[in-house]
C-alpha cells in the first residue's frame, strides 16, 4: 500500500528532478573546464561565474565572496582551517569558542586543533540544545581568535542563537586590534529556515548541497570580504586558489538549482513540515513510554524521539522491514557504535539516548504518510517490546 517512506532526509536527500535536468548538460555536452581558453571552457566559465551571481543574489552576499567546495564538510575545514593556519599562529596559536554539539566536521577539527596547541572551549547546551548566551560572553578571553557556532543542529532541530551571538562579537571587536572571526555551520539550516548572511553578522558560512535535493560532492563556503583565509590545499588558482581542483560544474549548476528552488519554496515547505511535525509529536506521545528530545521551537524538519526499553538501532531496522527509513542520531556520528555526542550534552542517560532516533521530513512526504509512520511506531514498539522484554 505504501511504497518507501523516506525520513532520513537530514542526512541526505535524493537529487530532485528540477535539479537533475538542470544538471544534465554538464555531463557530457557542456563539459568544458572553465580555465580552458577555447570556446568549450569560455562557456563552461561563463556558467561558473553566472551560478556564482545567482547564488550570491539570494544570499545578499558578494559574488567574490562565495567558494564552491567539494562538500560541506570541506567547507567547515577550509573555513576553521583557513583561519588557524595563518603563519603568526604557528608559533602562537589562540583559543576558540565552539559548542558541544557541532557536526563532527567542526568537532574533529577543532580536537586537531587542540594537538597544536589552540585552547578550545565547548559551550555547554541545555536540554532543549540551547547554548546559554551569559555563559559564551564569559567565554571570551583576549586570545579568543575564532568562535564557530551551528545554525541549527542537526540530530535535535534546535536552532541557535546566531544574530545574537554575532551581535557580542561584534561588540567584543570594538576594541581588539585582531577581531574575533565568526564562523556559522549553516548546512541544516538552508532551505529549512530563513537565512539572512548580513544580519548573522558571521564572517565565514558553510553550506551542502546534499541536504537540499541538490546533488552530492559539492559545498559553498561564504567568506565575507576582509577575511584572510589561508588555503589549506595548494594546485591552481581556481576559487581564488582557496579551493584548488577543476570545478565540479554539474555540482554547481544542481547546487545553483537547489538552492533557488529551496529558497522560493521555503515558507510553503516550513507551514507543510511544521503540520508534519505537529502530526508526528501528537502520534508518539500516544505511545506509552515515548519521549521527544528535540525541543518544541525546532527547526521543521527534524524531529528526535525515543522509546523506553527499546534500542534505537532495533527500531530501525524493524522500521525498515516496513519501508519506512529512519536513523539513530545522526548518519556522520564519530563514533558508529558509540552515543550520540549530542544527545549527552542535553543531559540524557545513555540508556535514553539508545533508545533514540531520529526523523527527518522533506515537502514530499504527506499527512497519510505520517499517519502510516505513526500507526507503524505503535505497532513496532509494541512488537519490541513484546520479543525483549
Amino acid at each position: 500500500m505504501h511504497h518507501e517512506i523516506y525520513l532520513d532526509n537530514s542526512a541526505t536527500t535524493p537529487v530532485s528532478d528540477q535539479v537533475a535536468l538542470a544538471m544534465e548538460p554538464y555531463w557530457a555536452i557542456q563539459y568544458g573546464n572553465p580555465s580552458s581558453p577555447h570556446m568549450r571552457g569560455v562557456a563552461a566559465e561563463k556558467t561558473l561565474r553566472h551560478c556564482r551571481q545567482q547564488i550570491s543574489d539570494l544570499l545578499r552576499v558578494h559574488p567574490y565572496e562565495l567558494y564552491f567546495t567539494g562538500s560541506g564538510t570541506e567547507a567547515n575545514n577550509i573555513a576553521i582551517q583557513g583561519i588557524t593556519s595563518a603563519p603568526h599562529f604557528r608559533k602562537h596559536p589562540g583559543h576558540i569558542i565552539t559548542t558541544a554539539i557541532e557536526h563532527p566536521s567542526v568537532l574533529n577539527v577543532m580536537k586537531h586543533l587542540e594537538t597544536l596547541g589552540w585552547a578550545v572551549t565547548y559551550l555547554d547546551v541545555d536540554k532543549e540544545g540551547q547554548i546559554d548566551l551569559a555563559q559564551f560572553k564569559e567565554s571570551l578571553l583576549p586570545e579568543t581568535k575564532l568562535v564557530s557556532v551551528m545554525m541549527v543542529n542537526n540530530e535535535l532541530g534546535s536552532i541557535l542563537p546566531i544574530e545574537a551571538v554575532g551581535e557580542i562579537i561584534q561588540e567584543a571587536n570594538t576594541n581588539r586590534s585582531s577581531k574575533i572571526i565568526f564562523h556559522v555551520d549553516a548546512v541544516q539550516a538552508l532551505g529549512q529556515i530563513p537565512i539572512n548572511i548580513p544580519n548573522s553578522k558571521a564572517d565565514l558560512m558553510t553550506f551542502s548541497g546534499h541536504k537540499i535535493f541538490g546533488p552530492k560532492g559539492i559545498g559553498l563556503l561564504y567568506a565575507r570580504r576582509g577575511t584572510n583565509l589561508h588555503p589549506i590545499l595548494f594546485g591552481g588558482n581556481q576559487e581564488g586558489g582557496i579551493r584548488p581542483g577543476t570545478e565540479n560544474m554539474p555540482g554547481i549548476v544542481g547546487l545553483t538549482k537547489a538552492i533557488q528552488i529551496a529558497m522560493e519554496d521555503l515558507e510553503t515547505n516550513t507551514k507543510h513540515l511544521l503540520e508534519l511535525r505537529a502530526q508526528l509529536i501528537s502520534g508518539v506521545n500516544k505511545i506509552e513510554h515515548s519521549y521527544i528530545n528535540s525541543p518544541e521551537d525546532g527547526a521543521p524538519h527534524i524531529l528526535n524521539i525515543g522509546f523506553e526499553d527499546i534500542r534505537g538501532e532495533v527500531l530501525v531496522h524493524f522500521l525498515e522491514q516496513r519501508r519506512i527509513f529512519v536513523s539513530m542520531g545522526a548518519a556522520c556520528s564519530s563514533n558508529r557504535r558509540g552515543t550520540s555526542h549530542v544527545l549527552k550534552a542535553i543531559g540524557m542517560p545513555s540508556e535514553k539516548i539508545l533508545g533514540s532516533i531520529r526523523i527527518s521530513l522533506a515537502p514530499n512526504i504527506t499527512k497519510d504518510q505520517i499517519r502510516y509512520v505513526v500507526s507503524s511506531l505503535g505497532d513496532t514498539v509494541e512488537q519490541i517490546r513484546r520479543i525483549y522484554m
